[in-house]
């Protein structure tokens, strides 16, 4: 009887002890490795538009790859993200209601200006503002998320909420030499109180901001590669579609 309480009293103890050792094995190893993946030393290092807006950040990442297009053709996708627009080019099922992303550049979402707000959520309780933007260059937005109500709201409209999360997502383009750019994406955040959304952070925020943003790397170049080949294909000449109706007897 007295072997078997210690048998589950050692399993109980080994349980908490194999989750913190996971998690410590998580901060000390790979956690710096998902915050900086892709990215330079040096762009790691560089302050960017918008770094200024969270100066007292408690947390930051820099993500980065390199698409096959130039920052103006780039843009073009970025410039159109919101919820109610092209959307995020991420998980869609997580992020866009389980409505697909955009596969192609719409006209009429290419106008956006400082100040605007991107939806986020389907209800429109929280959003993203346009914080910084320079064409082809730098787009910033920003997110404040009171935590009790889950809406965003202005930081300029009076009394903070107690429990929130505040966090920029910026977005750097710069040329690259045989007319590919580099993406560079900076989050900073700071979260109120720290005791409750610091573990959260280490835990799901910044892991679940690698699955988005790895994911959101992919589906641009995807799209961009497939924009190319479009445009490398040769247009089909009207006396040839003709010949073939003719010749083949299958035109129509």
């Amino acid at each position: 009887m007295s072997e078997q309480r210690t048998c589950r009293r050692t399993g109980a103890l080994s349980l908490p002890l194999l989750a913190w050792g996971a998690v410590t094995l998580y901060a000390l190893r790979y956690r710096s490795r998902l915050l900086t993946w892709g990215a330079t030393q040096e762009e790691v290092d560089t302050d960017y538009p918008g770094d200024e807006l969270m100066p007292d950040a408690d947390g930051t990442s820099t993500m980065a790859t390199t698409l096959p297009a130039p920052p103006e053709e780039v843009w073009s996708w970025l410039v159109q993200m919101g919820g109610d627009r092209a959307g995020w080019y991420s998980w869609d099922f997580l992020d866009h209601f389980g409505e697909p992303s955009a596969d192609r550049i719409v006209p009429e979402w290419q106008p956006l200006e400082e100040g605007q707000l991107l939806s986020a959520t389907q209800d429109g309780r929280s959003w993203f503002t346009v914080s910084r933007l320079e064409p082809h260059r730098t787009l910033v937005l920003r997110s404040d998320l009171d935590l009790a109500s889950g809406r965003s709201f202005a930081p300029s409209s009076g009394r903070l909420p107690s429990a929130r999360l505040d966090g920029i997502w910026s977005f750097h383009l710069r040329p690259e030499p045989f007319g590919e750019c580099r993406l560079v994406v900076r989050t900073r955040g700071r979260g109120r109180p720290r005791w409750l959304v610091a573990p959260f952070d280490l835990l799901l925020g910044e892991p679940a901001h690698f699955v988005m943003q790895t994911r959101q790397f992919h589906n641009l170049r995807t799209r961009l590669d497939a924009h190319s080949v479009k445009r490398a294909e040769p247009p089909v000449s009207g006396g040839t579609q003709g010949s073939t109706g003719r010749d083949g007897g299958s035109a129509g």
